[in-house]
């Protein structure tokens, strides 16, 4: 495995930052998920867009340009041969002193990991998977915009314990005012006579690569959408649901806190959504130029 680290690739022993790095000392950083299909890089404009949006809103200046990071992502995918791949893309602050300032961090660290993920066993897809909701709330958008893919996830965290002490793979998140927000790695949709539904950004959810695709392949399917707000009464009298995600992509939900969606198993219109993004994903991206790399790395 070689893994990017401010401008050189290294190997999973030698990438290392400083334990004085404020993305290790406080979160103070900002990270993307990318899938890999195929050898195209799902999407990848639009995760780096959205993690220089991250960037402007948290004050973190990216010592690289947007071309220059979009580069530097598909040749460490380049280079280490991977047609299907997760790529963690991270920008921490830096290393600073143990205090909390950003100001005395010296330079903001860019770390490029690509390796492989599998977060759903592909029977789940077949027979969807059951949630509970989780007692902790979602961070407040007045406290912290959820649109920013921060690296402090211990909020989601936290739900993801209370999600696995329950016997299950995902937990409902709820805002302040008991709106549901997200799960705790995915968005989540309800299908309700014909109206596909899902929460607003504002209360609470995180502005999904997958997420949009959906409401894309939605609308050219002629399927009317709204974003909006949502409570469990209306997750629990939903026809369909399902979670959206870069791990996940689309996963169909037949249970929450022990009530049965629609007929308790994976929704047609929802599987239907799944094969199209399937489809999807190998087309709409950046195509990684393997030969480059192999190149480059040669004549280095």
């Amino acid at each position: 495995m070689l893994i990017y680290v401010d401008g050189k690739l290294k190997t999973k022993d030698q990438a290392k930052i400083s334990v004085f790095d404020h993305g290790f000392l406080y979160g103070d950083g900002i990270f993307e998920g990318i899938r890999v299909y195929e050898g195209n890089v799902f999407r990848l404009a639009e995760h780096i867009d959205r993690l220089y949006e991250s960037a402007k809103t948290i004050a973190l200046r990216i010592p690289i340009t947007r071309e220059e990071l979009t580069q530097a992502t598909l040749d460490t995918v380049a280079a280490n041969g991977l047609r299907n791949a997760y790529i963690r893309l991270v920008i921490s602050r830096g290393p600073g002193d143990l205090g909390i300032d950003p100001a005395n961090c010296s330079e903001p660290s860019v770390v490029i990991i690509v390796g492989t993920i599998k977060l759903y066993p592909e029977e789940l897809y077949r027979t969807g998977i059951a949630l509970v909701t989780s007692s902790v709330p979602r961070i407040p958008t007045q406290c912290l915009d959820p649109r920013i893919k921060s690296l402090n996830y211990l909020n989601n965290i936290m739900a993801k314990i209370e999600a696995r002490q329950a016997g299950v793979l995902e937990a409902v998140m709820l805002n302040l005012n008991g709106r549901v927000a997200e799960c705790t790695a995915d968005n989540i949709f309800r299908f309700k006579n014909g109206l596909l539904e899902t929460p607003d950004l504002m209360h609470g959810a995180l502005a999904g690569i997958t997420r949009a695709a959906v409401l894309e392949l939605a609308a050219r399917n002629g399927i009317r959408t709204r974003e909006g707000a949502l409570g469990l009464h209306d997750l629990y009298n939903a026809d369909e649901c399902f979670l959206t995600g870069t791990g996940a992509e689309i996963m169909p939900v037949i249970k929450i806190d022990g009530r049965e969606i629609g007929d308790g198993k994976p929704g047609a219109k929802t599987l239907d959504l799944l094969r199209q993004f399937r489809e999807l994903r190998v087309r709409e991206g950046s195509r990684v130029d393997y030969p480059r790399a192999a190149a480059a790395a040669a004549e280095g």
